[in-house]
């Protein structure tokens, strides 16, 4: 707000800030219904306009990526959520040695989806030639 430093442009801005207020104020006291039903129009235009923009702008998560990217997030979080709940307080301040505790349950790996192509192993690229 560098502009608010000159004292001519602070006199506009207040000037029209309380322009504004009188405005306002002068419509809801005239007629509050047609105010209100004014201000409900606006918030309808403002929402349609949001959901329109965030929809064609935002990639939508049923691309496989943005799955992946969900469920990496979402191992992510549960994971430092058992390293933060794992440190118990009544043994902290002990100073014994016990051995840490293994994750009982299996770490389930995703499928790799990669495929061997079986090609000519034994034949000798000429790389001169490239």
């Amino acid at each position: 707000m560098a502009f608010l430093k000159n004292r001519t442009s602070l006199i506009v801005v207040g000037g029209l800030i309380i322009l504004a207020i009188i405005g306002v104020v002068s419509s809801f006291s005239a007629n509050p219904a047609g105010f209100i039903q004014g201000l409900a129009v606006i918030a309808l235009i403002c929402c349609v306009i949001y959901f329109v923009v965030r929809k064609f702008s935002t990639s939508s998560p049923q691309k496989k990526e943005q799955r992946a990217f969900l469920k990496a997030a979402r191992r992510s979080k549960r994971r430092l959520l058992q390293k933060g709940g794992d440190s118990n307080p009544k043994n902290s301040g002990l100073g014994t040695l016990s051995p840490l505790k293994k994750n009982t349950k299996p770490k389930k790996k995703s499928p790799a989806h990669l495929t061997v192509i079986e090609g000519k192993k034994g034949k000798k690229k000429n790389r001169a030639s490239f």
